[in-house]
């Protein structure tokens, strides 16, 4: 896994489809989430901008786009059930996954010891 200093972690597959979430970190940062904006399949992404937003009860949050690409699928099941992403944010709570447009951007990302690092 790669993560992003804005807490976004991406695991990539050999097929360059990125599946993206938030790190365990920032789901306790957020607290009890209580609604996900999800983008929609087909959506282009661009790496370090904004592509959706995850609401607790303490804020919303923007979530970044590690990489740039296309979204190939979307985790519908947090729509109706969000705090999915509190119990299991590194597997089940992920959030969408993206086909890659350049695996060089992976390159920019921290490894797992550089991010805890980061909020240590």
């Amino acid at each position: 896994m790669k993560y992003t200093e804005s807490h976004e972690w991406v695991d990539v597959d050999e097929d360059n489809i990125a599946t993206v979430g938030i790190t365990d970190h920032a789901q306790q940062q957020l607290s009890d989430i209580v609604y996900v904006e999800l983008p929609e399949t087909g959506d282009s992404v661009s790496a370090k901008e904004s592509f959706m937003t995850i609401e607790s009860v303490k804020a919303a949050s923007d979530i970044y786009a590690p990489v740039s690409g296309e979204i190939t699928e979307v985790n519908s099941a947090l729509e109706d059930a969000p705090e999915t992403i509190n119990q299991s944010p590194e597997k089940d709570g992920w959030l969408v996954k993206i086909k890659l447009n350049n695996p060089q951007e992976l390159d920019g990302l921290l490894n797992e010891e550089g991010y805890n690092k980061l909020n240590s």
